[in-house]
């Protein structure tokens, strides 16, 4: 719930063979060479005088290098956002401070949504939910060569902060940000939906850039998400598309690469629950999510 030999040259031919046979394959070095430095990856990025790289948010996946078919995402950054964060539950002072997103100011963080606690089954926090897919997304993506950033990893007592989260994916130059959530809405409200920027120029946001390129990623994670979890799109928001664009989000109003939130289901919906707690249905979510960002990334 929201708030990246040669073969050697014989050595028993004549020494006038060996010469000729040297000169031809010195003739075709230079050739070969070219050859080996345009298949090594991406073109260098920008670099900002700190040293950072300076993304291109307009940048389209068919400016990539043609990767190995068993790793597609070769040279390419995806940041994963596990929303929310276990610790957030202790430290309600500070994820409750205020930060600039751009639009206005807003709560560092909130601790998310959860089941509900029945039969003497405790409730499943959105927070764990949301490492656990994210772990599942990073394995997938690492798998088909991606360079993979989480904001977090339980490894801090709280947050980031929304603006933080952003921060990261602007920083690593990511090629895709993803959010990972699950919503808390009223009992029938059932499906997932992918959040996507609204176009927002005011203060320190400007979504301009990204807001084309994170449509079509919350298409195509759209698209796969549903085709591999069987799951449809939200029966209470965005009219059956599966997206839903906002404008109050810190973490889409400041980015500056394209981003989006997936929603994966309801929380608070017994049917959507008995999925989202079920750990086969999360490596299909997952997978449904890697998916989704290949075929971005490939264009």
């Amino acid at each position: 719930m929201p708030y990246d030999h040669r073969n050697p040259v014989t050595r028993s031919l004549p020494a006038a063979l060996a010469a000729l046979v040297c000169s031809a394959a010195l003739a075709g070095c230079g050739a070969a060479s070219e050859a080996a430095e345009g298949t090594r990856g991406p073109a260098a990025a920008t670099t900002t005088p700190g040293g950072g790289r300076t993304p291109d948010p307009s940048r389209t996946p068919s400016r990539a290098p043609a990767a190995d078919a068993a790793r597609p995402l070769a040279g390419r950054t995806v940041v994963v956002d596990p929303g929310h964060n276990p610790g957030n539950f202790r430290h309600p002072r500070e994820i409750g401070e205020k930060v600039d997103i751009g639009t206005a100011r807003k709560e560092c963080d909130t601790t998310g949504t959860s089941t509900n606690a029945s039969g003497g089954k405790a409730a499943y926090t959105e927070a764990a939910f949301t490492l656990d897919v994210s772990h599942r997304l990073r394995k997938a993506l690492e798998a088909r060569g991606a360079d993979v950033v989480l904001t977090h990893d339980a490894d801090r007592p709280y947050g980031p902060c929304i603006d933080e989260r952003a921060r990261i994916g602007n920083e690593a130059a990511a090629d895709a940000v993803v959010s990972v959530h699950a919503d808390g809405s009223a009992v029938g409200n059932r499906g997932f939906h992918v959040i996507v920027p609204a176009e927002v120029r005011e203060g320190s946001a400007d979504t301009r850039p990204i807001v084309a390129p994170s449509r079509t990623l919350g298409e195509r994670i759209a698209a796969a998400f549903a085709r591999t979890t069987g799951t449809s799109p939200a029966n209470y928001l965005g009219d059956g598309t599966g997206l839903d664009v906002r404008s109050d989000l810190g973490g889409l109003n400041l980015s500056i690469v394209p981003k989006v939130f997936v929603e994966c289901g309801n929380m608070r919906d017994p049917k959507d629950a008995a999925l989202l707690t079920s750990g086969a249905w999360r490596q299909k979510a997952a997978q449904g999510i890697a998916d989704g960002i290949v075929t971005y990334l490939q264009g």
